[in-house]
Formats: C-alpha cells, sequence, structure tokens
C-alpha cells in the first residue's frame, strides 16, 4: 500500500476532493429531504427503543463501507430519533435553532481544522476571533482594557470567571500567587455569593477550584425571581463579621428557568463598596446587548470584572459557541503559562498573538468563523428582531395562559422568553404526577418538547421560546393538548 491509496479520504487532492463533494452532497440532500417530511420535534420513540436501535447499529467496518450505506444508516437510526431544536414546538430548553449561515461555517471549520492555540495553527483565525471579541466588548460597552476569548459555553465562562476571581483576591488583598503558590492558608474562609436562582456551575466551579461547595452562600431571591441586593448586603456583612472572606458575587443575567436577570448596577455598586470581584453571567440574557427595545436591562454589565456570553443560545449558534470576557485584560495574568514549543515569551516581544495565554484550553475550535458569518448575513437588524419577537411571544403566551383555568403561570411577565407554569385542578392531588404525565406525553406523542423543572420543590413545566418561527397558535396547541392529557390521566387513574 502506497500513500495515494489514503488520497480518497482526504482534501487536496483530485480522487479526495471528488469523494468529499459526493460525500458532502449526499449529506446535504439527507438533512434537505429529512426537514422537508418532518413534522415534529421528536419521534416520540422511547429510550429503551432508541438505545436498542443504537446498540444494533454497526460502529465500525474492516476495510471502509460504502458511505451510502453509513449515511442510510445514520438516517434511519440517528437522525430519525433525534431532537429537532428547529421545530417549533421543541421549546423545552436553551437550545436554540442554529442559523443556516452558522451551519454552512460548521464545515469550513471542520475542513480547516484551525486549532486557536497558537499563531502558527490558526493565522487568519486569531485575527478574525479578536475583531469578534472587540465588537462584543463595543455592544457591551466595555471599557478599552477589556479582553475576552472564545469558549466552550457557559460552564467554562463561569469557571474561567471564578478562578480569576479567586486568585486576583488573593493576589490583591494577600499578596498571594496562587498560581506558583497554590491555596493561601485562608481559602477556607474565602466565600463566593449568588443568587439562589444562580446556575449550577457556580457550585461545581467552587469544588473544581478547591474552594468547596461549601464557600458559596445563596442569597434569596424576590417576587420576580431577582437576587435581593438589600439581602447580599447584609450577607456580606454577616460573613464578615463571622471571620469568613467574602472574594466574589456572581449576578445572573437570564436564569435558566425564569429568565430574570440581578439587578446588575445595584449588584456592582456593592462589590465596589466592598472591594469583590463582580462576575456577571449573561449566558442566557447576553443576546439582550442586540435587541432594540430590552437592551436596558443589562444595565450596569459594564461594570462587572468578568462576563459570561453564550452564542448557542439566543445567537442561535451551533453548539458549541459561547465567550468569555474580563474589564482588565491583564488579570488574564493568572491563567496564562508560556510553553516554549507553543507560546514562547519573546513571541509576545515582537508582537504575535497566542490566544492560548487567554484560555483554560489548549487546543479550540475556529467558533468565531461561524458568528462572523450569521452576523454578515444575517444582519444585527434581523438578530434584533429575533430576539424581541421572541421576549414578545413569551409575553403573549403568558398572557394567554393568565386566563386558563386550569394553568397556573409562575413568572406572569417573563423577564426574556421562558414561561414557568403548572396544571391544577381543584382536587390539587397527585399534582407533580399530573405534570410529570403531561410532559412524558408530550414528548412521547412527539407533540412539543418541553421542559419539566422545580420550584419550591414542586413540579412546573416550561416554554422556554428562543425559536422566532415559533408562533401564539403553536402555544395554543400545545396548551390544548396538555389540557387533553390531563383529562387522560384522570381517566386512567394514573400514579407515577
Amino acid at each position: 500500500m502506497n500513500t495515494t491509496d489514503f488520497d480518497r479520504f482526504f482534501l487536496n487532492s483530485p480522487a479526495g476532493n471528488e469523494n468529499f463533494q459526493q460525500i458532502v452532497l449526499e449529506t446535504q440532500q439527507l438533512i434537505s429531504e429529512f426537514y422537508k417530511t418532518n413534522s415534529d420535534a421528536f419521534s416520540g420513540e422511547l429510550p429503551e427503543v432508541i438505545e436498542q436501535e443504537i446498540d444494533a447499529l454497526p460502529i465500525r467496518s474492516k476495510e471502509g463501507d460504502d458511505f451510502l450505506v453509513v449515511l442510510d444508516d445514520v438516517q434511519k437510526r440517528i437522525v430519525k430519533n433525534s431532537i429537532h431544536v428547529s421545530h417549533p414546538t421543541s421549546i423545552g430548553h436553551l437550545h436554540c435553532p442554529p442559523l443556516i449561515p452558522a451551519i454552512a461555517a460548521e464545515l469550513i471549520i471542520a475542513t480547516l481544522n484551525q486549532s486557536m492555540d497558537s499563531w502558527d495553527q490558526s493565522s487568519t483565525a486569531t485575527f478574525l476571533e479578536e475583531r469578534l471579541i472587540n465588537w462584543v466588548g463595543e455592544k457591551l460597552t466595555l471599557p478599552l482594557s477589556s479582553d475576552g476569548t472564545f469558549t466552550s459555553g457557559g460552564t467554562q465562562s463561569n469557571y474561567m470567571g471564578l478562578l480569576l476571581a479567586r486568585d486576583w483576591f488573593c493576589d490583591k488583598h494577600w499578596n498571594w500567587n496562587v498560581k506558583q503558590q497554590g491555596l493561601p492558608p485562608e481559602f477556607h474562609r474565602l466565600r463566593i455569593l449568588c443568587s439562589e436562582s444562580a446556575h449550577f456551575t457556580v457550585k461545581k466551579s467552587a469544588f473544581q477550584l478547591g474552594l468547596g461547595e461549601q464557600s458559596v452562600i445563596t442569597v434569596p431571591t424576590d417576587i420576580n425571581h431577582k437576587m435581593n441586593t438589600a439581602i447580599l448586603a447584609e450577607e456580606i456583612e454577616r460573613l464578615k463579621a463571622g471571620g469568613f472572606i467574602p472574594m466574589c458575587v456572581v449576578a445572573t443575567a437570564g436564569t435558566t428557568d425564569f429568565g430574570s436577570i440581578d439587578p446588575i448596577l445595584e449588584t456592582a455598586a456593592i462589590t465596589d463598596e466592598h472591594g469583590l470581584w463582580l462576575h456577571v453571567d449573561a449566558a442566557y440574557g447576553g443576546a439582550l446587548m442586540l435587541s432594540e427595545t430590552h437592551f436596558n436591562k443589562l444595565e450596569g454589565i459594564n461594570r462587572a470584572d468578568s462576563i459570561t456570553i453564550d452564542f448557542h443560545k439566543q445567537f442561535y449558534q451551533p453548539i458549541s459557541c459561547g465567550a468569555f470576557f474580563v474589564k482588565d485584560k491583564k488579570n488574564f495574568r493568572y491563567l496564562t503559562h508560556h510553553a516554549d514549543y507553543l507560546n514562547p515569551e519573546d513571541d509576545e516581544e515582537v508582537g504575535l498573538v497566542h490566544l492560548v495565554n487567554k484560555s483554560i484550553q489548549t487546543t479550540r475550535r475556529f467558533d468565531a468563523l461561524k458568528l462572523f458569518m450569521s452576523l454578515r448575513m444575517v444582519g444585527e437588524k434581523n438578530f434584533a428582531c429575533m430576539i424581541d419577537y421572541t421576549v414578545q411571544l413569551a409575553k403573549q403566551a403568558a398572557e394567554v395562559m393568565a386566563h386558563l383555568e386550569n394553568i397556573q403561570v409562575c413568572n406572569t411577565i417573563p423577564e426574556i422568553n421562558a414561561v414557568v407554569f403548572r396544571y391544577t385542578d381543584n382536587t390539587e392531588e397527585n399534582l407533580d404526577e399530573k405534570n410529570t404525565f403531561i410532559y412524558k406525553k408530550l414528548i412521547h406523542t412527539g407533540t412539543a418538547l418541553i421542559a419539566k423543572t422545580r420550584v419550591k420543590d414542586q413540579v412546573y413545566l416550561k416554554f422556554t421560546l428562543l425559536n422566532p418561527r415559533t408562533t401564539i397558535v403553536d402555544i395554543e396547541d400545545i396548551l390544548h393538548s396538555i389540557s387533553q392529557f390531563a383529562a387522560e390521566y384522570e381517566d386512567r387513574g394514573i400514579t407515577q
């Protein structure tokens, strides 16, 4: 066997280029044909049925199968039973329908296979990512000292925010270099404050950073599910009086369940007063920076020391695509490490950019291309219209639901585009079981994909209305189905 035997598997050869065109064309046709006929957000198959189909799927071949045979298996066993997030009734999670320009960008990203750690692996990609980071900074009115990096999403970004908060605090207050010396003797007294509705990654990051979940102090929310800043200020004073050391406050701009936005400006005033790091988790709500009518809800975000933004939510980018920002780029020094073969210090002296200096990742995808192509082909104005439409749709849905006898809406005036509710009745019996039954019936009849959560330890349902193609008629149809499934629950006398 010689090297030409492998040509058809790689680009940059006649055989490879031809094979590429054939496979991509057939794949495009497979997807297009599926979406011409697909009528549901999900096939409705039960987990055990799907598992059996995948177990029966060959995952390898000795000599290599014909690509048409493989694509046929993909269509019948994978695509058919996937969650179809582009469907108007797929309204469960913060899981957006991807924009077509971004899907096209994914093909280019995979083909070029740039690694965003060193300039000599990414060249033009490095500079384009920097341009996109600067664009977001301008939209958020961040200071000229700010900087950022693309990430895999909110989990990584929140982790980076708390990592920098910890190391910055130890450096500023104790002249202690965590990178060199490890955790300081007082580390067990460090505390992070966030609302009781903050994302779970605050606690997850805390234990990964060696501080433990016990270091996270949750602050009660008000009736609108926003952090109560009066109690926040009291908690900081209480912690200090008890010998603990508050180091950081996490404000959430778009909680996972309700989409609530904490009072960022008030929180910033408190953190400034006490010399604490302020991290704003705007993974969900950050897209409001593009809104023509709701951007003011992010007031004060430019006061944050670090910010999380997710583009694979309301920017409609394929997973994964997020970003992390700092108000002062100098704080990236707390995670920078130089390797002679990758990002030597003398490269910085001649102005060569190695993005690994700003990331906890080494190998990283060229995700900025997706956002670039989307912004160019869709345009900021259309982005704004899509976001504003979904916010208005959530408000309209909540109003419709408020007039239904058996629907109890938790957030009657949605902050962004999430509506939390539950089915109720006069008996008030087995409501958790009944709502769980409704949730399962919606999915496994292919009617809709909605989310299930808990509020004060009771089961609630949720519409997450990210899709600008979802209409109020879709919502009304789902509500009608909910009523039917509730009646079916009663008729069958099911208790789960």
